[in-house]
């Protein structure tokens, strides 16, 4: 399926481009789809289509350093606090009502942010994968939640995080490796996960042992893809994107923890989100695991009013589960309150 339906859209300000996709009524209810890394608004196609059906104003930007939206040189410029203003202007741009922000991955960075400093512009925070730290989510807070009866310390002193201090030590590295071959790349990440990846180490786990994301041949190998995730339009989109963009800016969401944790530490009320929430786990989540390790606990005690799904999937919930994903979301945001 192609992405016909969506109308493609920008908001332009002197700081900032973002570039989205809508699909749906122009006055009905607000949803703001963000994504994470590696991803497009577009990774967002089934909800988009399926909420828009349902009568939602549906919005999926191209976050800061991907697709058609800014991609700034300073890696500064990818500090949580510079995202949450460019969905602070894409939301005043689209008549700021209160939306429904739905986020997945690094894109829930942002939306726990906006949520815990603005909830008068949330409906509520749907998270799929990353969940919330209400001191910050970084790689050193990350690796204190590591399952250690499969992570031993001595052999993964920071458990499946060891991917993140491989962008932090060798970003440019990082950035080369995943350039070199764009198509080799999308289709070895996007792939859905069997069942048996439960209670193996994560392959995140030993990068920089391995001297990279794909070892000493610096580049991901030939592969077919894996057509249960996308359309071959679609596909062809992404390469496309990150043909144009390279990953650059999107590993640079990476490189900014000691920022990241200071604007976390200025939130009121020590970060407490009221607005309900529901998070959506992937039981075979082998990065952010929020089914076997503490990963979840920081969120469930910072959030007033949490809901929580498990699917049976891996990090990619959207895709891999497409039908579960969207009737979870609409049980829950037409549910009584």
């Amino acid at each position: 399926m192609s992405a016909a339906p969506f109308r493609s859209r920008q908001v332009a300000t002197a700081r900032h481009r973002t570039a989205y996709l809508e699909a749906g009524p122009a006055h009905g209810p607000l949803m703001i789809l963000v994504h994470g890394w590696p991803e497009l608004g577009l990774i967002w196609e089934h909800q988009l289509r399926h909420f828009a059906a349902a009568g939602w104003r549906c919005i999926a930007p191209d976050m800061r350093g991907y697709g058609g939206s800014s991609v700034p040189d300073r890696v500064s410029d990818y500090q949580v606090r510079a995202i949450v203003d460019d969905l602070l202007e894409l939301h005043d741009s689209l008549g700021a009502a209160p939306a429904l922000w739905v986020a997945h991955d690094w894109g829930c960075a942002p939306a726990w942010g906006l949520a815990a400093r603005h909830p008068g512009r949330c409906r509520g925070v749907v998270a799929l994968s990353c969940p919330y730290f209400p001191l910050g989510l970084t790689a050193e807070s990350a690796a204190a939640t590591v399952d250690r009866t499969l992570y031993p310390h001595d052999r993964f002193p920071v458990g499946q995080w060891d991917y993140w201090h491989y962008h932090r030590e060798r970003s440019h590295a990082a950035a080369a490796s995943l350039d070199a071959d764009v198509r080799a790349t999308l289709a070895a990440m996007y792939r859905r996960t069997p069942a048996e990846v439960v209670g193996r180490a994560s392959r995140f786990a030993d990068v920089r042992a391995r001297g990279g994301f794909f070892g000493a041949a610096g580049r991901a190998p030939a592969m077919p893809r894996d057509e249960t995730m996308f359309s071959d339009a679609t596909f062809e989109q992404f390469v496309a994107a990150f043909e144009h963009t390279g990953f650059r800016g999107a590993n640079a969401w990476y490189l900014n923890d000691a920022a990241n944790a200071a604007y976390a530490a200025e939130a009121p009320r020590f970060g407490r989100i009221d607005v309900p929430v529901l998070f959506l786990h992937g039981r075979r989540d082998t990065v952010c695991d929020t089914v076997h390790s503490a990963l979840a606990e920081p969120m469930r005690g910072a959030c007033a009013d949490l809901s929580e799904v498990t699917l049976d999937c891996g990090h990619m919930l959207m895709l891999e589960e497409p039908g579960a994903v969207n009737a979870a979301i609409e049980r829950w945001a037409t549910a009584p309150r």
